[in-house]
């Protein structure tokens, strides 16, 4: 062994082929890896990086054989002098991950008039390996294991290169152009002479096309050697048809039949590009089932696994509802050689990666936020309920839907003024129309004189004529290629937008920003369309060329982050104009280091369906898992169905609008941000449900019941903060173990203490839910300093309880239990050992103070929980002013220790009442408003012990 003398303070510098490699030292916990021809390269500036902070730790590098070994106490990083691939073990020398010799490529290329390197680097794969995260996608996956993703910004694909590992690490890809994780090959179109008729006859799939949407009237048949349908909205031409026989005007639907017979054995991945409804089977299984909205089509993944000679029947069904553009493509790629991990993207002068060890995930994020940047702190009234619709078209239709949520106590916190406030043919001018709001200073103080928040819609985008854009124009701060082209919205006006990329720019969209709206009263902000939206969004060499060149670089190698300088600059722009009064942001696209600015994405203009719901749950977790905390979606879908959108429904519509819309709303009640948003039917406020209707009570309960958790909710949200902890919680964040668990893709944790389960069936009355066992390896083990909640770790509670919220019954962990879902409650499970506070009825978040508080304890194992509070405006929590309440429950001795307070804030309570429920299985206690408690003490400050009953 011979020890090196460092080549850099942070890390070493190797020599190795075709250029330099750096081990660069960030913490004991978190490296990055570099390599480039040029070791200028090492400097260079993120933006997603850009803030980080180095710690000061010890680490040594030694030479071991022919491996240069970087030792920092929690890992050793070792580096093959001959191969230069690097591989990370943990302090008791077990392999984590490492990369494939030889897998590491730069590949000259010339990308929009730049010379540059195509980038690529592979690591092995674990066997028995999950993988997560990666933003957030729309194919109702968790495990991104073996499938092969595209990675730009699209409008409901939000990409943020973080994947997380079941084994305890992540890769943080430090580059924002595009980006493909997996196989590089392409999806191809499966070969006739591998496709069947339906009489088994090879050469393709028997279709059959009808009229209307129902499959019940044939105009045509026909066998198709391919299914590549990409009809544009213009369909007068017969010839662009999905068949010619079929009616110009209205909408149609097709099926085709047949089997697959493929000629090589193994694992296929099938991908359908469509719009619409389209379903696919395969041997009989569903394998894709989706709805999309007609001008925004997207892709259904399957992997099947398939076998040589054998024939395997399948049938797809699509249906055109809308009867506007059809699109229906079906395409397969063929069995990978290798089932290694890979990250490739087309604009780079080198590799530039960090690798993030917990082994608990909560610390892979922490480390990820360490590079990238601590999660701001959203104002409390972000927590409450936001009514947003498309659109108030008057500022008195949004303070009558104000009015009726407060005649009826119904909880708000938030209004949204969705776009086209200004004149038809004035975007991006941030002026009110003044025919339709004549006094928009008197209207927001109205607004807040009925105790909410406005929260407006602000574009990058500008219609060339306003004087804003003339003003950007005039320094340069426009993209040119859309007006060049005369690049026309679907409101038939030219449009282009600015370049966030320069520092100027977002400066001056501040300054223009906040006469018009901030200084008017505007609390908050929704940065719509921040990929930024170019039509058609989902061609990608439209999205490059649109953008470039930015101030930065070309559009190429810019392509994903625009989102994040767009948030900043507003975020920035605030902070300087109003130093202590906390920004609230809600943005349609994110890139890594979002959650610096404090700001919620939502998950798109998604469509008003069951199987867009159900797919929600999967982008929730999907991304925060890559470390973005505050997620939401549109309650509802923002896109409905034409049976949906009619005016009025027919009865069967309306009951199943009703019900879609409840059961979305009790989802949509337990994930970080509670927002419902969308397009027509007129009813998208509760209230225009109608209070004689079951979903209008449901809807009335999931709302109050938020307000009620709110302190529970305020506490998680502090620790991702002060913690680095998560609040929409894959099942394989707390039970990396179990094989199960981390296979699910429709049920979470919100928080540490609730197994959430949302119910997206129509009528379903009952669903399967998965009861996790707790089962960690010693080296999970997590100390209490560092696990402000949750249970105790696993030497203490070797396997899983849970309760039932609703009726207090225990059940162990370590199996599926069907549930019991009626129409207003969805299946919701709290971990044993876990304390859920629970606040006072509320109508907004500020109405008076959260006392008292009612402390529920779920016995069965030790646990802890930590009450958060701060003033929830400001930023005096970046400064201390902050407060906690450490809570512990102790099995053996079945007491709660209500813990001395932590810290202070101006206008903190000092003395407060908690009311304390214990739940067993001797006293069961189920969740309602009117808990009776086991105990009431009166706290102020100093350590309380209540023994149980």
């Amino acid at each position: 062994m011979l020890a090196l003398r460092p080549a850099a303070p942070d890390g070493v510098v190797i020599p190795v082929a075709g250029g330099f490699l750096k081990i660069e030292v960030v913490a004991a916990d978190l490296i990055r890896v570099a390599f480039a021809p040029d070791s200028a390269f090492f400097a260079r500036k993120s933006l997603a990086a850009g803030e980080r902070a180095v710690e000061q730790v010890p680490w040594k590098a030694v030479r071991v054989g022919d491996e240069i070994r970087i030792e920092t106490g929690r890992l050793s990083v070792r580096v093959s002098r001959a191969t230069g691939a690097v591989a990370f073990y943990d302090a008791r020398g077990k392999r984590i991950v490492a990369e494939v010799a030889g897998g590491r490529e730069l590949t000259p290329a010339e990308v929009q008039g730049e010379r540059t390197y195509h980038v690529r680097q592979v690591w092995q794969a674990n066997a028995g390996e999950a993988l997560y995260g990666l933003g957030q996608r729309q194919e109702g996956l968790m495990d991104l294991k073996g499938y092969d993703l595209d990675l730009w910004q699209r409008n409901t694909s939000e990409v943020v290169p973080v994947f997380v590992s079941s084994r305890g690490y992540g890769i943080f890809w430090d580059n924002t152009s595009f980006t493909r994780f997996g196989d590089l090959r392409p999806f191809e179109p499966i070969p006739a002479a591998e496709l069947l008729d339906r009489d088994g006859r090879p050469g393709g799939l028997s279709g059959t096309y009808y009229a209307g949407a129902a499959f019940d009237s044939a105009v045509g048949t026909r066998v198709d050697s391919a299914i590549l349908f990409a009809t544009p909205s213009d369909k007068t031409d017969p010839a662009v048809r999905l068949h010619p026989a079929l009616p110009a005007r209205g909408p149609v639907s097709a099926r085709w039949e047949g089997w697959i017979a493929p000629r090589a054995a193994g694992t296929y991945q099938i991908e359908l590009f469509a719009n619409e409804a389209v379903k696919l089977w395969v041997d009989g299984k569903l394998v894709v089932d989706d709805w999309r909205s007609w001008w925004l089509p997207w892709r259904g993944v399957a992997r099947v696994r398939l076998s040589a000679g054998r024939r395997y029947r399948v049938r797809l069904e699509y249906a055109d509802v809308e009867g506007e553009a059809e699109t229906v493509q079906l395409k397969w790629k063929t069995p990978a050689a290798t089932a290694n991990t890979s990250l490739w993207s087309e604009v780079g002068d080198g590799v530039d990666y960090y690798f993030l060890y917990g082994p608990q995930l909560d610390r892979v994020i922490a480390g990820y936020r360490r590079v990238t940047g601590r999660a701001a702190m959203p104002p409390r009234y972000a927590f409450g309920y936001w009514q947003s619709r498309n659109r108030y078209a008057t500022s008195q239709q949004s303070l009558d839907a104000i009015d009726e949520f407060r005649r009826r106590g119904i909880p708000l916190d938030v209004i949204v003024q969705d776009f086209m406030y200004w004149k038809p043919d004035e975007w991006g001018s941030h002026e009110f129309d003044s025919t339709r709001f004549p006094d928009a200073p008197g209207w927001i103080r109205a607004i807040h004189d009925r105790h909410a928040r406005l929260l407006i819609s602000v574009w990058g985008k500008f219609y060339p004529d306003t004087r804003n854009a003339q003003e950007m124009r005039s320094r340069g701060f426009l993209y040119q290629v859309l007006l060049r082209d005369s690049v026309k919205d679907w409101l038939g006006y030219r449009y282009t937008f600015y370049d966030a990329f320069n520092p100027a720019a977002r400066r001056l969209f501040w300054d223009q920003l906040r006469p018009a709206l901030f200084d008017k009263g505007v609390d908050a902000w929704w940065l719509d369309a921040t990929e930024p939206d170019i039509l058609p969004s989902w061609d990608l060499e439209k999205q490059r060329e649109a953008i470039n060149p930015t101030a930065l670089a070309s559009g190429a190698r810019m392509l994903n982050a625009y989102s994040l300088e767009q948030v900043g600059g507003i975020y920035e722009g605030q902070r300087e104009a109003a130093p202590d009064r906390r920004v609230a942001i809600l943005t349609r696209s994110a890139f890594a280091g979002l959650q610096r600015y404090g700001a919620a994405i939502w998950s798109g203009d998604i469509a008003s369906a069951w199987p867009a719901m159900r797919k929600q749950i999967a982008a929730g977790m999907g991304f925060s898992i890559s470390g973005i905390p505050y997620w939401s979606m549109d309650i509802g879908g923002y896109w409905p169905q034409p049976r949906f959108r009619a005016e009025p429904m027919a009865p069967a519509d309306a009951e199943e609008w009703r019900e879609l819309s409840a059961r979305w709303t009790e989802f949509g009640s337990l994930v970080p941000i509670f927002r419902a948003h969308g397009e027509a039917p007129p009813a998208r406020e509760i209230p225009r449900f109608g209070d004689s209707t079951a979903a209008y009570r449901a809807m009335v309960y999931w709302d109050r019941l938020r307000y009620r958790l709110l302190p529970y909710v305020y506490s998680v949200a502090g620790a991702v903060t002060q913690d680095g902890s998560t609040m929409m919680r894959p099942l394989v964040m707390d039970f990396p173990a179990d094989t199960v668990a981390r296979e699910v893709t429709d049920q979470y944790l919100f928080g540490p203490a609730l197994l959430v389960n949302p119910v997206t069936e129509y009528r379903a009355r009952s669903r399967r839910v998965y009861l996790p066992r707790w089962r960690s390896s010693p080296a999970q083990r997590i100390s209490p300093s560092r696990r402000p909640h949750g249970p105790a770790p696993s030497w203490e509670s070797p396997r899983a309880a849970w309760y039932d919220f609703w009726t207090g019954q225990r059940l162990a962990g370590g199996r599926t239990v069907q549930a019991a879902a009626p129409y207003d409650r969805i299946p919701v499970y709290v971990r044993a050992g876990s304390i859920v506070p629970v606040g006072p009825e509320l109508q907004y978040t500020d109405e008076k103070p959260a006392d008292p508080i009612t402390l529920i304890v779920y016995t069965g194992a030790p646990g802890r929980f930590s009450l958060y509070e701060d003033d929830g405006a400001s930023y005096g929590y970046e400064r201390g002013q902050a407060a906690r309440i450490p809570l512990r429950w102790d099995e053996r001795s079945r007491t709660l220790i209500i813990g001395r307070r932590e810290g202070s804030f101006p206008g903190m309570l000092a003395r407060r009442s908690f009311h304390v429920v214990f739940v067993s299985p001797a006293r069961p206690a189920g969740f309602s408003f009117d808990l009776t408690p086991d105990r009431t003490v009166n706290y102020a400050g100093e350590e309380l012990r209540i023994r149980a009953p």
